[in-house]
């Protein structure tokens, strides 16, 4: 695996955007060597030191690199990841806060220097830290409820969908729909590798903040949403929650996972699901009822169930 290592302050704009050239009458831009190295690696990373000693001009260049992995015209492999390094910016040489948008594409977090693991090092030497493999990762199942939860809380919570910080901490992991995306990406994975409840509730905040984070970690503490698989497996062991928010994950989830499978029998059962939940919740209800209407199977049969939905496809606009 290549590594690649960068100090922002002491780079350009074009090492990120590209070199400009003139080729056939038009402008394109070249990407940098080091671009070209890491584009033949399937697997490599791209270390970003000192980011906080970056000028503005030159985070604005790292935009598209950090977030699409594009540097000029070229796109990086799926395996270059990227990881940052800085101190904060009082204490950064000649240190810059970062800029909301750059803030906006890391997960943040804290790396406290450990006293005794300092003065150990220095008297024995310094350890090589051992490197885990996830040898897990998220299934289909896990990633949909994971964004069902997401999209369940910000349902309840529509102000921190986007709420841009001001201030000390505009440098620092904010709520947007993007940094969500990020939250079901890191909440799946915590589910698919069994991580602590700290380490979840590091990384969560990190991507978004601690406010949004702490809300959205209390509520998800008593979410307790019903396995979409099971429930699909057997449409009549679904039990209704009482909580409207628990309902619109519960069922966001199960349609999602429904439309993901493609398959004519799961489809027919998620409508099962849907008939149970149109006596207590037709809103939610309607809506899933949309969703499966609109991603029909080959072959799919609507169920007998349907016709007991009636004034809830009725309301969707789909009778």
């Amino acid at each position: 695996m290549r590594t690649t290592f960068f100090i922002g302050s002491i780079r350009e704009p074009s090492d990120f955007a590209g070199i400009p050239f003139v080729i056939n009458g038009s402008v394109q831009l070249a990407p940098p060597q080091w671009a070209k190295r890491l584009q033949d690696e399937p697997h490599g990373l791209l270390f970003l030191d000192e980011l906080t000693t970056s000028p503005p001009a030159v985070q604005a260049a790292m935009l598209r690199v950090v977030l699409e992995r594009v540097v000029g015209e070229t796109t990086l492999p799926p395996g270059i990841r990227v990881v940052a390094a800085a101190n904060p910016p009082d204490e950064a040489a000649d240190g810059w806060e970062l800029a909301p948008p750059l803030a906006n594409r890391l997960v943040h977090l804290d790396w406290p220097v450990d006293p005794q693991a300092v003065a150990k090092g220095l008297a024995v030497g310094w350890a090589t830290p051992p490197l885990p493999t996830l040898r897990s990762v998220a299934s289909s199942s896990q990633t949909l409820s994971a964004r069902a939860a997401v999209a369940a809380f910000l349902h309840v919570r529509p102000a921190l969908v986007s709420d841009l910080p001001k201030g000390l901490n505009s440098g620092r992991g904010w709520p947007s729909p993007r940094s969500w995306e990020a939250v079901a990406t890191l909440l799946a994975a915590c589910e698919a590798t069994r991580a602590s409840e700290d380490a979840r509730a590091a990384l969560i905040t990190g991507a978004v903040g601690d406010g949004a984070a702490i809300e959205f970690l209390e509520w998800l503490e008593h979410l307790d949403l019903p396995d979409p698989d099971a429930v699909l497996a057997d449409p009549t062991s679904f039990e209704m929650p009482e909580r409207s928010d628990r309902a619109f994950a519960a069922l966001t989830a199960i349609a999602s996972v429904a439309v993901a499978a493609d398959d004519a029998d799961i489809w027919s059962r998620a409508w099962e699901v849907v008939a149970i939940a149109a006596g207590s919740a037709p809103d939610v209800a309607t809506m899933v009822a949309r969703t499966l209407s609109t991603h029909r199977p080959v072959g799919a049969v609507i169920p007998s169930a349907v016709v007991a939905l009636a004034p809830v496809l009725r309301a969707a606009g789909l009778l």
